[in-house]
């Protein structure tokens, strides 16, 4: 019986969901990815709640990039350890970064709403960025962010 347990794929129960199958807003919360997902099936475990033994030290449980709206190509890239694209991941997520601080900021030191900030942004920080984002989508983001640091400072 024990030769047949070496051919067994070892599974755990996946970090990212705890088993679920399903990221919800607990574990977005747990996971400090508040305003970078959504509630959403696991890409980790691909909504089945198990991960294989090794992907946990492939792909940190955290990974920004990761998400389930990636074509599954780029998941298989991001779960096999390809350099390029977790870089990719990683640009995606200090463009990320950056916008949420560069929100907060203009939000807490000059009191200004998510169309200004957008407006301000799309003006001044646009071209620089990696990453190009229509402006009603930008709108809806920096109020996100604002809702969400007005919850915090309550």
């Amino acid at each position: 019986m024990r030769i047949f347990n070496l051919f067994r794929k070892s599974n755990v129960k996946c970090p990212r969901c705890q088993g679920k199958g399903f990221v919800d807003w607990d574990d977005i919360r747990r996971l400090n990815r508040q305003l970078k997902w959504v509630p959403a099936p696991c890409a980790y475990c691909d909504a089945t709640g198990k991960v294989e033994k090794e992907l946990l030290s492939k792909v940190a449980v955290d990974c920004m990039y990761l998400t389930i709206d990636l074509p599954e190509s780029v998941i298989e890239k991001i779960k096999e350890g390809d350099k390029e694209t977790i870089e990719k991941g990683k640009q995606r997520e200090l463009f990320v970064d950056h916008l949420i601080q560069y929100a907060e900021h203009h939000y807490l030191t000059q009191n200004m709403d998510a169309e200004s900030i957008a407006t301000l942004y799309l003006n001044t920080e646009a071209e620089k960025a990696n990453f190009s984002v229509t402006k009603e989508e930008l709108i809806k983001y920096i109020q996100g962010v604002i809702n969400l640091k007005k919850s915090t400072l309550n």
